[in-house]
């Protein structure tokens, strides 16, 4: 689990040194002990995947100078300080200055463990949001709109980069919340159309009564409250991109005109006898099953065949678990900026609550836990409902591996000796990772 990490133990007395450093090995940790302070200093860098467990009583620089000196090389490397009796209150002053926990002597073997596992905890944790961070920055282009570093969500980028600059209408199908208008402003973003205009309608927000007027426009006098020529939403997307979005809502008699409008390229306005040529590329998203609805006679079906060409689906998030933190970690930062506030540090139990929930809001609903998670209003909504489902510990450690080791491989563009100096792993470790996460290198180069 902390495979690639150390605790650097610092203790001036022989015995207790020997024997502490051999229980941290007993439970597989790798240990580096020292006699001083000063012997530790030079294998204290910033970034460093390893966690400091110090006494605060020794020769030379003590405890708490060294925590001091950690502090100011990296303040996210955890420092425990072992006390004796009576100095509990000196330690709790240094934890108010950064320390992350201490243990007062006599302690048991079991509590020396227990705290060490959850300051690395911690440190696999920071260094795993360091990463997100630093991968966020990196980003240009469609990865730095469309986040996700899954199979999945490459196949959909690859797809929307194959599609954007051809003149192929498009259908995209997804569950709420999965992104299907970005996915369509990127098509036309990437697309020759980029210059002109992206038009988005919610077939589902629109009165019937207003719905064909707003769609084809028309001409004054085409009823009562006409009193002047309307552009509609067609026709002002000529040139560029037309988003129908839910469009199994669009009333039927409105679907006839829709379909004769991709076939022959023309508007007509209410009023008017004059067909408008219109360059128009039309995306069609929903989250229903069109074929169905066309088959129980809800939705048409020459309309449905006539979309269902050029098709993008989208997975539901539950489905890409591996992207949640890194689209968490985006949405905590533009939420932190938009609400002038400094983003809480993310801890163990929140991501084990992202792993773990199903996410049936997508997209959507991590935006809206990173807001609560900003504006400190609780956890994740409906993560303790799937408690009993959730993966355990062990699955969850498991999937933040993967997610570091294919970031180190798309950081090193697959080159193992890379990615094993990235990761700090020996290259057998590393190959046997790469077998038991199903990870495959040609996907990186």
């Amino acid at each position: 689990m902390f495979e690639g990490y150390r605790v650097l133990f610092v203790e001036d007395d022989p015995p207790v040194r020997a024997s502490l450093t051999q229980t941290l090995e007993l439970e597989g940790l790798t240990v580096e002990a020292f006699a001083s302070a000063e012997a530790a200093l030079p294998h204290i860098q910033a970034g460093m995947q390893a966690i400091v467990i110090t006494d605060v009583r020794l020769p030379g620089i003590d405890g708490l100078a060294l925590l001091d000196h950690v502090q100011q090389v990296d303040a996210g490397v955890p420092v425990v300080l072992v006390t004796a009796h009576g100095d509990v209150a000196m330690a709790v002053r240094a934890m108010r200055a950064g320390a992350y926990d201490f243990i007062e002597k006599p302690f048991a073997p079991e509590r020396f463990v227990d705290t060490a596992k959850r300051a690395l905890e911690k440190r696999v944790l920071r260094v795993a949001v360091d990463e997100l961070r630093a991968q966020l920055n990196q980003r240009s282009g469609i990865e730095a709109v469309l986040l996700g570093h899954s199979p999945a969500m490459q196949q959909v980028r690859r797809q929307i980069l194959n599609l954007a600059d051809t003149s192929a209408d498009v259908m995209i199908l997804g569950e709420t919340g999965t992104g299907k208008e970005l996915v369509a402003r990127c098509l036309h973003d990437h697309s020759h159309r980029r210059d002109r205009h992206f038009v988005a309608i919610n077939c589902g927000g629109l009165p019937e009564s207003l719905f064909e007027s707003e769609l084809f426009g028309h001409e004054p006098g085409a009823f009562t409250s006409a009193g002047k020529r309307r552009i509609g939403k067609i026709e002002f997307a000529n040139g560029g991109t037309l988003l129908l979005d839910e469009i199994e809502t669009m009333p039927v008699a409105l679907q006839i005109k829709l379909l004769r409008i991709l076939q022959e390229r023309k508007v007509e306005r209410l009023g008017s006898n004059e067909e408008v040529p219109v360059n128009v590329r039309v995306i069609a998203a929903t989250k229903a099953d069109l074929r169905e609805l066309s088959e129980q006679g809800k939705f048409r079906g020459d309309l449905y065949y006539r979309l269902n060409v050029a098709v993008l689906h989208l997975p539901p998030l539950r489905e890409r678990r591996e992207d949640v933190p890194l689209l968490f970690e985006h949405f905590v930062a533009q939420a932190s900026a938009r609400y002038g506030r400094a983003a809480p540090e993310l801890s163990a139990q929140r991501l084990r609550e992202l792993m773990a929930h199903d996410w049936p809001g997508n997209v959507r609903e991590v935006r809206n836990a990173a807001d609560r998670f900003v504006l400190e209003l609780g956890g994740t909504e409906g993560a303790t409902a799937h408690a009993e489902a959730a993966p355990t510990l062990a699955q969850q450690m498991d999937l933040v591996e993967k997610t570091l080791i294919e970031q180190a491989l798309r950081r090193s563009g697959g080159k193992v000796p890379a990615a094993m100096e990235l990761l700090g792993t020996p290259k057998k470790t590393l190959y046997d990772k790469l077998h038991r996460h199903g990870i495959e290198l040609e996907r990186f180069r």
